[in-house]
């Protein structure tokens, strides 16, 4: 497992300590800690211990309840808890495993002792007297070595050079340790460098190569606030007004100007939302106030109607008040000529009311992006014509149809193109005269009907036909003019993977969105999922919180490319990195959750 495997779910900085046994890391250790604690920062410590170690003591119930066979014993006080795994495995623990044990959101730093053989930055504790060669000469990520004064270090040792006894110098270079690490980049979709040589294109290359030609649309249109659903920004939206227009009270209650010394307040009006009260509060004076109505000139607190007692126009309330509380400031939301909405972005329902609560009713938006789509394949027949003998439904275009809808494109439906390269060159011709992206299925793979390549050799440039990803390594890109061409491969789950990999983020970029990049999550994996390195697998899967609110995934079972089914039993796409040929249950996963398409 490389460095970046290793450390590719850590959102805080890790550091290894690494030395013989008789180095003294565990006194080191002991004042290292609190020094640090004593600075502010917080740190989880994972120690490599021997094979049986015991944590608890005979006739503890915690020890005799794992004992009787418990496989995990939580026990837990208001103090502290404690969590104990029966796990027995070949050889060590996995180091990536316990990592992800560790709760990251409460740490800063997480020190590892032992796993010395691991690709981790570690810091070497070196005594001479101990008589054991050197790490970091055959280590490359030692980060610094702490060592005795009988120490000899060779001339050609570079790294920093502390005294293992100066607990604030070791504590000093932690610190700069944790002010200099940068979390691993997430690369779930393999290398992006283009000079990797390798046979075929990562996911990332193919992708990174397709973008790079993927020039955003400028075109601006003014549209109807209704018809602006879905569509993207074309420019800032500054706010004309504050929001909320008024200081107003967040619920129904009483408002007065907050006085610690008043016992009751004499009621002089009530107040409705979309009406106010003209006068200036006196002191001792309170409104009878609805959510949303203004606050009086004068008044700067509300009181809960819950907790008020009014007899006669006299009120008293009840438990501690907090000056201010319950009222929202004018311009709390969002102040006058302050950014509303960024250029590019995309208009859902909440943007939608945010508009209108601007009073904008004609937003400029960018044009749609137009995409021309066709079926190709003689043995392929239309759902609302009679099935021929050896023939199949259709099911891509439609299924294309329904993700280029939900991406807000305007679509040019060309139908079922027969086998035939001149009937592929005209198809192509029409299609790229009206469209920036042209989709086919079908026709891209080897066999001698497949006539898209030789159609796209005459009209125009192909870039690359095949990408390491299963399904859907038959995938072509090229251009045809200024137009784009993807020709995605024939199989109905290959078609909507390769579709969300490669055409979504390329049209949601074109359409000028700027948070354009799918969204990808960890999660648990339930099951063994399997795949071959050198590859990016796409399984089909189930993702749900667990018991203790962790995301997890299994596969819906069957992966065949063929299976359009597994595609609505699923709710994301689990991702097996090309260097993994297994992962097992309880590792962790990249997935990608079909909402923002499916």
């Amino acid at each position: 497992m490389t460095l970046n495997e290793l450390l590719a779910d850590c959102r805080v900085p890790v550091l290894g300590l690494c030395a013989y046994s008789g180095t003294g890391k565990t006194t080191l250790l002991r004042k290292l800690i609190p020094e640090l604690n004593q600075r502010g920062v917080r740190l989880a410590m994972l120690k490599h211990a021997h094979c049986n170690f015991e944590v608890d003591k005979p006739g503890k119930d915690s020890y005799e309840l794992r004992k009787a066979g418990a496989d995990q014993m939580l026990i837990a006080s208001s103090k502290r808890r404690a969590l104990m795994m029966e796990r027995p495995v070949e050889g060590d623990p996995e180091l990536k495993e316990l990592l992800g044990l560790v709760d990251q959101s409460r740490v800063d730093l997480i020190l590892v002792e032992g796993f010395k053989k691991l690709p981790l930055p570690k810091l070497e504790l070196h005594r001479a007297e101990v008589g054991k060669p050197f790490v970091f000469t055959d280590d490359p990520l030692i980060q610094g070595i702490a060592c005795d004064e009988a120490t000899q270090l060779p001339d050609s040792c570079t790294l920093p050079q502390l005294d293992i006894n100066d607990v604030a110098a070791i504590a000093d270079f932690v610190q700069g340790f944790m002010a200099r690490w940068q979390p691993v980049a997430l690369t779930p979709l393999g290398p992006s460098c283009d000079d990797t040589e390798r046979k075929q294109l990562s996911v990332q290359q193919g992708l990174d190569r397709i973008l790079a030609m993927a020039n955003p649309i400028t075109e601006q249109q003014a549209v109807s606030l209704i018809d602006s659903l879905n569509r993207v920004l074309a420019e800032e939206t500054v706010s004309p007004i504050n929001v909320p227009q008024h200081t107003n009270s967040a619920m129904d209650g009483y408002g007065f100007a907050y006085d610690p010394t008043c016992e009751q307040y004499r009621v002089v009006a009530e107040v409705f939302a979309g009406y106010h009260y003209p006068e200036p509060l006196q002191p001792g004076e309170a409104v009878k106030i609805m959510t949303g109505a203004p606050m009086p000139a004068g008044a700067d607190t509300v009181v809960m109607r819950e907790l008020a007692q009014q007899e006669g126009d006299q009120v008293r309330f009840e438990g501690p008040i907090e000056p201010g509380q319950n009222v929202r400031q004018a311009g709390e939301d969002i102040a006058l000529g302050a950014t509303a909405l960024p250029a590019g972005k995309r208009i859902g329902a909440a943007e939608l009311g945010l508009l209108a609560s601007l009073g904008l009713g004609q937003p400029k938006v960018l044009r749609r992006p137009k995409v021309a789509i066709f079926s190709t394949g003689d043995e392929v027949c239309a759902p609302d014509q009679p099935l021929k003998p050896n023939c199949i439904f259709d099911s891509n275009r439609f299924t294309l149809h329904g993700m280029l809808t939900k991406l807000g494109c305007e679509i040019i439906d060309l139908g079922i193109i027969e086998d035939n390269e001149a009937a592929m060159v005209h198809a192509l011709e029409q299609a790229a005269a009206q469209a920036d992206v042209v989709l086919t299925s079908g026709g891209v793979s080897v066999g001698d009907a497949d006539f898209i390549k030789g159609a796209l050799a005459k009209l125009g440039q192909i870039d690359f036909w095949k990408i390491a990803q299963r399904p859907g390594r038959p995938l072509a890109f090229g251009t045809l003019g200024d137009t784009l061409f993807f020709g995605l491969p024939g199989n109905p789950v290959a078609v909507m993977v390769s579709f969300m990999q490669f055409v979504q983020p390329t049209l949601r970029k074109l359409a000028g969105e700027r948070d354009w990049q799918p969204q990808r999550l960890r999660a648990v994996a339930g099951e063994s999922l399997r795949s071959r390195v050198g590859r990016t697998e796409f399984l089909r899967g189930v993702a749900q919180l667990g018991a203790v609110g962790q995301l997890q995934v299994v596969s819906t079972g069957h992966q065949g490319s063929g299976m359009l089914g597994s595609m609505s039993k699923a709710n994301c796409l689990i991702i097996i990195e090309e260097p993994l040929a297994q992962v097992q249950a309880g590792e962790s996963v990249w997935i990608q959750p079909f909402a923002d398409l499916l």
